[in-house]
């Protein structure tokens, strides 16, 4: 392959590319995998010291495997998409319980693990078995698409099938850990979403979309759809020990297994808060103060969060169970946390309304 694209890539990659992340330190299945999770969506840099309080944390599969969901979560907490975190130790426990603790080098087999789908089983076994597979994660389809200018948005069926029909072809047999970071660095560092940087690229003398001129045209983006808006009260109500209600989310769904804070009807006035407040909950509440909105946004809503705090002197009416607690806020910090709730427990009190 001494001119082929995987070998102009790998001959950048021995120049220019990353070999010292954090997962390719004492790399094994485990830390392959964890890093490939986070890095779903999330930037390297983002991803650097959340995988590194993780591993820290949870260092082999088993401890992930046997700690505490609440544990998983707030390691995860600020990370987003949070059915990984669930899914991860849901994996891991699989792991410990049907492969003895060790990740398996069979691509229909890691399939089988939630959370894993072809790419990421296919980066377990480039990275940390050097196996022959092939990868088409973000980075990937978007300097396939480009070198090759496939037409079309990476979502649709048509166009993703022929990006995987270029990643098998160009996935050499050899030094294949190093071509798939390569290939994942390339699209990373120099293929980049707004602003390649042909003149740096190996691969530009073969690419269609250099040639063209028209590189801002591959991948097309997803169609547009307006995201709908939705809207909520925020209960932060505190007892006269400064305690913090809060209460777990159902496992599936937005936030699904993180704790929050109680929500009440959006179509209630400020005056209703605490005659609700004490309906939905059974205990009286009063000295409502409301505090500065703010937008939440996730990949297929917005949400107007309205944060009211509000006071109650009888806390024994709600007595502490697996999905309600009374928390001191740097107890409830501990836990697993949605972001924005991180950022009404942590932060500064907010510039009141009223």
């Amino acid at each position: 392959m001494s001119n082929s694209f995987a070998q102009r890539l790998l001959n950048w990659y021995d120049r220019h590319g990353r070999k010292a992340l954090p997962w390719h330190h004492d790399r094994n299945a485990y830390r392959v995998w964890v890093s490939e999770i986070m890095l779903q969506q999330t930037q390297v840099a983002t991803v650097i010291p959340y995988y590194e309080a993780f591993m820290a944390r949870f260092p082999s599969v088993e401890a992930l495997a046997a700690a505490p969901v609440d544990d998983v979560l707030s390691h995860w907490s600020g990370l987003g998409y949070y059915a990984r975190a669930r899914n991860l130790q849901k994996a891991a426990q699989q792991v410990v319980e049907h492969f003895d603790g060790r990740f398996p080098a069979d691509q229909a087999q890691l399939e089988s693990l939630p959370g894993i789908g072809r790419s990421t089983a296919a980066a377990i076994l480039a990275q940390a078995f050097q196996q022959r597979a092939t990868i088409l994660d973000g980075n990937v389809k978007r300097v396939l698409a480009r070198h090759h200018a496939v037409d079309g948005w990476p979502g649709q069926t048509r166009v993703l099938n022929r990006l995987w029909e270029h990643a098998e072809e160009h996935t050499p047999d050899v030094r294949v850990r190093d071509y798939t970071q390569a290939i994942m660095d390339l699209g990373a560092m120099v293929c980049t979403r707004s602003r390649p940087d042909c003149n740096s690229c190996p691969l530009s003398n073969t690419c269609t979309a250099h040639a063209t001129g028209e590189a801002a045209r591959y991948p097309a983006s997803k169609p547009k759809k307006e995201k709908p808006e939705k809207s909520t009260w925020m209960v932060i109500l505190e007892d006269p020990e400064g305690r913090v209600l809060l209460e777990k989310r159902p496992p599936s769904g937005i936030w699904g297994g993180l704790w929050s804070l109680p929500e009440l009807d959006p179509a209630l006035e400020a005056e209703e808060l605490a005659e609700a407040c004490e309906q939905s909950l059974g205990l009286p509440c009063l000295d409502v103060t409301l505090h500065n909105g703010f937008r939440h946004t996730f990949s297929h809503y917005h949400l107007n969060i309205r944060p009211a705090r509000l006071s109650t002197c009888h806390p024994a009416a709600i007595a502490d169970h697996d999905d309600r607690r009374w928390l001191y806020r740097d107890e409830a910090l501990a836990l697993g946390l949605p972001a924005p709730i991180r950022t009404l427990l942590a932060g500064p009190e907010q510039t009141a309304l009223i």
